[in-house]
């Protein structure tokens, strides 16, 4: 039976994704680079031989690709879809993060919290008020699901993104994607991933560590007027208090 098989294929990618060295793999790889097999192996804690049994698995599941280039092993997810998946599922995950134990700690979870990159669009606090935003001066519309109007079309034009582009895109123009520090939606699809682009060509945001963003000076007051938010909704709030006294 057809219901039979589909059955067993989720429970086999369940699987893949029920190890929290291959989730922990995953959820790094959210950044949209590239990763050697030693880094995800350093990143998951693992050595190097445990970590390629957990790739090649991964692979052959069809959440990662993998391209060789010399001696080197370098992997990515297998696509959008993929990190919609990981990301929608990181955030229905019922257990909150683990308390931080130090300074350096603390102030690298709250910038992940504040801005980082979901594979190749904005998230975080900064991209789920981008996503409230265009909401708001209805640039986006979700009466009958999610759809960018024709103010919004205009809008992404004049910022200089290619809307021609956006418009034979395979993938949906727009989609809600579920963010798993806010647990409200953020900005998916071919319109987050050009505003991302746009932001960062524009100088508004900047790679920080990891898949943190960071937000420039300029970027704070011009993302402030075209996206008609006050200055101060864009500011960083400051970092949880460690658990001990390290620093």
């Amino acid at each position: 039976m057809s219901g039979g098989t589909e059955g067993r294929g989720m429970a086999e990618l369940a699987a893949l994704l029920a190890d929290g060295t291959r989730a922990g793999i995953c959820l790094a790889l959210l950044d949209g680079r590239a990763w050697t097999a030693g880094e995800l192996a350093r990143r998951a804690g693992v050595a190097p031989s445990t970590a390629s049994d957990h790739l090649t698995r991964l692979v052959r599941g069809g959440l990662l690709v993998e391209e060789r280039q010399g001696r080197h092993r370098y992997l990515r997810l297998a696509g959008p879809s993929v990190a919609q998946l990981i990301e929608d599922l990181a955030g229905h995950a019922p257990t909150p993060p683990a308390p931080v134990g130090s300074l350096r700690a603390a102030t690298a979870s709250a910038a992940l919290a504040y801005a980082r990159t979901c594979y190749d669009h904005l998230a975080g606090r900064l991209g789920v008020l981008m996503y409230d935003a265009l909401l708001a001066d209805r640039r986006l519309d979700r009466s009958s699901g999610l759809a960018l109007t024709a103010d919004g079309w205009a809008w992404a034009a004049d910022l200089g993104v290619p809307v021609q582009v956006l418009r034979t895109a395979r993938r949906p123009v727009v989609r809600d994607c579920l963010d798993w520090t806010e647990r409200r939606s953020h900005l998916a699809g071919a319109l987050g991933a050009a505003l991302c682009r746009r932001f960062t060509d524009l100088g508004w945001i900047t790679q920080g560590a990891g898949r943190a963003i960071r937000l420039t000076p300029i970027g704070r007051v011009a993302l402030a007027e075209t996206l008609h938010v006050p200055g101060d909704t864009l500011t960083r709030t400051s970092p949880p208090t460690p658990t001990s006294g390290r620093a």
